[in-house]
C-alpha cells in the first residue's frame, strides 16, 4: 500500500502542472487584468506602471515561469476586491464549505442507504416503484428550485429556520437538505442496484440457509460488500460539494467557497479564481486517494500495485 500511495502522490505532479497551464491560459483569455483592475479614469501611465508591476510586459513563457515560481511560494496574487493575498481568503471559506458538505452527505446517506436497501428487498413491488419514482423526481428537480421552495415553506411560512446565512445548526438545515436530497436521489438507485447484485450471490443464500436473521444477512454480509460502489460515489459527490455547490451557497448566502467563486467570476477577480481552483484540485486528489484506500478496508481481497 505504501508503494501505491507514493505512486499516487507522484502522479499528482504532472496533473498540477497541466492545471497550472490551463489556469494560466484562462487568465489571459478572459480579459486584460490591467483593464479589470484599473478604473475608467486611469491614465496610460497608470496602465504602464501596473502592467510592469504584474509582469505582463514580458513574453508569455517568462510570465508562465514567474507564475509557477509564485505558486510554489503559495502566492496566487492579490485580490483587487479584498486588497489582500488570495489564498488566505479562500482558506478562510473552507470550513464553511466542509461543514455544508459533511452535513449534506450525512443527509444523503441517512436517506439513501435505508431506502435503497428497502427498495432492493421489495423488488418489483409498490414500495420499490414508489422509492424509484421519488428518486427519479428528486434527481430531476434542480437545486436552486428545491432551495427556494424550502425557504418559502420552512423559513417564511412556518418560521422554523432562518432564511439564509451561517450561524448555528438552524442555519445549516435548509442548505444541507437542498444538497443532500439531490445526492440521496442518485445514491438510492445505486444502493438498490448494488444490494440487488449482492443478495443474488451464493454466499447470501448460504447465510440464509443457516438460519441467520434477515438483518444479519443484509447488515453483516450483503451491505458491506455493496458499499464499494457507494463509497466511490460518496467520494465523488463530496469533492463536488466542497467546491461545486455554487448555486446552493448563493441561494442561502452561505459563506463558502462556492459563493466566493461566483463573486470572483462576476467581478473578474482572477487571483481568487486561481487560488480556489488549486485548493479544490488538491482536495479532489486527496479525497480520491482516501476513497481508493477505503476499498481495502471494506474488502481485504483488494490489492494495490
Amino acid at each position: 500500500m505504501s508503494k501505491y500511495i507514493v505512486k499516487s502522490v507522484l502522479q499528482v505532479v504532472p496533473v498540477l502542472l497541466i492545471l497550472t497551464l490551463i489556469v494560466f491560459i484562462l487568465v489571459h483569455v478572459t480579459g486584460d487584468p490591467v483593464t479589470m483592475m484599473l478604473p475608467d479614469t486611469a491614465t496610460p501611465e497608470d496602465r504602464r506602471i501596473l502592467t510592469e508591476a504584474l509582469g505582463l510586459d514580458k513574453p508569455l513563457h517568462v510570465q508562465y515561469g514567474l507564475f509557477l515560481s509564485r505558486l510554489l511560494q503559495g502566492d496566487f496574487g492579490e485580490s483587487f476586491r479584498y486588497g489582500q493575498s488570495a489564498l488566505p481568503i479562500v482558506l478562510e471559506r473552507l470550513p464553511a464549505s466542509f461543514e455544508l458538505a459533511a452535513a449534506s452527505m450525512i443527509v444523503a446517506c441517512f436517506l439513501a442507504v435505508p431506502f435503497g436497501i428497502w427498495s432492493a428487498l421489495k423488488r418489483n413491488t409498490f414500495i420499490d416503484l414508489l422509492i424509484s419514482g421519488v428518486s427519479v423526481l428528486g434527481k430531476a428537480m434542480p437545486n436552486f428550485w428545491v432551495g427556494i421552495m424550502l425557504i418559502l415553506l420552512v423559513a417564511v411560512h412556518l418560521g422554523w429556520t432562518p432564511v439564509s446565512g451561517r450561524g448555528g445548526f438552524s442555519h445549516l438545515v435548509l442548505p444541507a437538505l437542498t444538497l443532500g436530497t439531490g445526492i440521496a436521489a442518485e445514491m438510492t438507485r445505486l444502493v438498490r442496484s448494488s444490494v440487488l447484485e449482492i443478495i443474488g450471490q451464493d454466499y447470501i443464500r448460504t447465510a440464509r440457509s443457516k438460519g441467520l436473521g434477515e438483518r444479519i444477512v443484509i447488515g453483516k454480509h450483503a451491505l458491506r460488500n455493496a458499499l464499494i460502489p457507494i463509497v466511490t460515489i460518496t467520494g465523488l459527490q463530496l469533492t463536488n460539494l466542497v467546491g461545486g455547490s455554487l448555486v446552493t451557497e448563493t441561494v442561502f448566502s452561505w459563506p463558502g467557497m462556492g459563493q466566493l467563486i461566483v463573486q470572483a467570476v462576476s467581478t473578474h477577480d482572477m487571483a481568487i479564481v486561481q487560488a480556489a481552483v488549486f485548493v479544490i484540485a488538491l482536495m479532489v486528489i486527496a479525497i480520491n486517494l482516501l476513497t481508493d484506500l477505503a476499498y481495502q478496508a471494506l474488502d481485504p481481497r483488494i490489492k494495490y500495485n
